[in-house]
């Protein structure tokens, strides 16, 4: 039985052999898979009693956009209280937090994410000065704690570390770091996730009930922008039973979710062992079949790992204390039958996966391992991408916090030379190299056509005199497209989702303008009509029949 079809439709397949706009102008669904394309007539005739039909009425149908790095549980978790997103400057954050403060209840923590590293940096050099008692006066004795938009550093004032028992004398089993002044006492800098989330576990926190609702909502947002499935980079059993209650609720989940298990560095052989026993479980729309690690942090605190240190002398060190471990861990997960990615933002921590993984082979469904992120990358990083057939899933989103005079703390770290090599993302693709494209929510947006179009202009979009960044590392209108459909399945090692063809997944989106065709200012404005998941919508618009 046909039980959706769509006519009068351009089709984008996004399939190998099938470049541009599809002959066909419809298709139809049955049992969640894309049973047949072809002209209107013929796929009309398919109709029966029980089957809906679309009219398209010439909206572009692409196969549904894949987000590569996604943190939708953990996102909702961290994204509590004040958006500070866009403030650039301490004194207009303080305002904010002020305002915030005084509208809280007695006892309650000023919460705070998005915040900029800019808000720190010193005028008289080129180094940042993070500190919590910055914000004492603003807050009026509340405990104050505030995550940077990276997610990799954590600001607590005194108040709030007192109350987490934070003291300055903890340690961790990677380079994360509570930083402390000349006599020990913490300043209220806390590198990296470890040390930040001993923070933010003390802080008051959801009931389930609104983390599940709130990443519910979140994601019917993405598909709202025709989104139909992600790679979750934070998979912990908490994210799973977020996702179970999610998955109860009316609809269930709104997005496919492919959930990539966290492991920390200090993770030892009994938390191996039980995260291999998570391989395959899931529900209607996840299933855990990723891993992922941390081989360092980011440039702009220094954490990340480099083949040569930063201007400040810093980002040269793996997170690992033993890449023996790291070596062994993945080893370890790739024989259980689990896909590796590894976050790495500096070029000596691509290097280092990329000849680990070289050990490996592809994972036993296929799929090549992935590294996250990969911010700068020499030359021959490139070359070896390619020879090794590793994944690079980038996020151009991410250089919307680079400033066009070279001021921005990223850009500084680096110095200009290697700055100009910052996110080769067309580069890896010309080297033969597969990639894939996220946003990292919530780093950074998660609207698929924002992606899009940093990919295309890799400069603020509505925004012509903005600064490009690299242009020769611009994708083309198709090239950024296939990096959220049919790259980005390939990634995953699906051959089903991603593309519009007989027998792949009915995952698709309905576009009042064609995502290809528009220029990249016009592609945020663009509607989705319809969004799909197994041929069951998951977004509609009220007009369309």
């Amino acid at each position: 039985m046909t039980d959706l079809i769509i006519h009068g439709a351009r089709i984008r397949t996004m399939t190998a052999g099938e470049p541009g706009v599809a002959s066909q102008t419809a298709l139809a669904i049955s049992e969640g898979r894309i049973s047949r394309l072809g002209t209107d007539a013929e796929i009309l005739a398919l109709a029966g009693d029980g089957t809906e039909i679309v009219d398209a009425r010439g909206a572009t149908l692409t196969p549904g956009l894949i987000d590569s790095h996604l943190h939708p549980v953990w996102g909702a978790e961290l994204t509590v209280g004040l958006d500070l997103g866009g403030i650039t400057d301490l004194d207009e954050v303080r305002a904010v937090i002020a305002e915030e403060a005084a509208r809280l209840p007695e006892g309650a923590w000023v919460r705070g994410w998005n915040l900029d590293y800019k808000v720190f940096a010193r005028q008289d050099t080129d180094t940042l000065d993070i500190r919590g008692e910055l914000f004492d006066e603003a807050a009026g004795g509340r405990p104050v704690a505030l995550v940077l938009y990276d997610l990799h550093t954590g600001v607590g004032n005194a108040a709030a570390l007192a109350a987490a028992g934070i003291d300055g004398t903890e340690t961790f089993a990677d380079a994360s770091e509570i930083v402390v002044d000349a006599e020990g006492r913490p300043t209220g800098e806390l590198r990296e996730i470890p040390a930040y989330m001993k923070l933010l576990d003390a802080a008051p926190g959801q009931d389930a009930a609104t983390l599940a609702r709130r990443t519910r909502d979140e994601l019917a947002g993405m598909a709202a922008t025709g989104v139909t499935g992600a790679a979750v980079m934070d998979g912990r059993l908490s994210t799973l039973e977020v996702l179970d209650e999610v998955e109860r609720m009316p609809g269930g989940l709104p997005v496919r979710l492919h959930i990539a298990m966290w492991h920390q560095p200090g993770d030892d052989d009994a938390a191996v062992a039980e995260r291999i026993g998570l391989l395959g479980r899931g529900g209607d729309r996840y299933r855990v079949a990723l891993i992922k690690m941390f081989i360092d942090g980011v440039i702009d605190t220094g954490t990340a790992w480099l083949h040569e240190p930063d201007t400040q002398g810093a980002s040269a060190e793996p997170f690992w204390h033993s890449l023996d471990r790291y070596a062994e861990v993945c080893r370890a997960y790739h024989d259980a039958g689990y896909q590796l990615t590894t976050h790495s933002c500096g070029d000596a921590g691509v290097a280092q996966a990329v000849q680990v993984y070289r050990t490996l082979g592809k994972a036993a469904n296929g799929a090549p391992h992935r590294i996250e992120h990969l911010e700068t990358l020499t030359d021959e990083d490139v070359r070896a991408l390619a020879e090794s057939g590793t994944v690079a899933s980038m996020q151009p989103l991410h250089m919307q916090w680079r400033e066009g005079d070279h001021s921005d703390s990223w850009t500084v770290r680096l110095g200009p030379k290697r700055a100009a090599h910052a996110f080769r993302v067309r580069d890896v693709l010309r080297a033969g190299a597969p990639i894939a494209l996220g946003s990292d929510w919530p780093v950074a947006q998660n609207d698929v056509r924002l992606g899009l179009a940093w990919a295309r202009l890799r400069r603020t979009p509505g925004d012509p005199q903005a600064p490009v960044f690299e242009p020769d590392q611009r994708l083309s209108g198709e090239q950024a497209l296939l990096g959220y459909t049919r790259w980005a399945a390939e990634a995953l090692g699906r051959d089903d989702l991603g593309v519009i063809a007989p027998g792949a997944a009915a995952d698709l989106a309905l576009w009042a303008q064609d995502p290809v065709e528009a220029g990249g200012d016009e592609l945020t404005g663009i509607r989705v009509l319809l969004t799909t998941i197994g041929g069951q919508p998951v977004h509609r618009e009220d007009h369309l029949g």
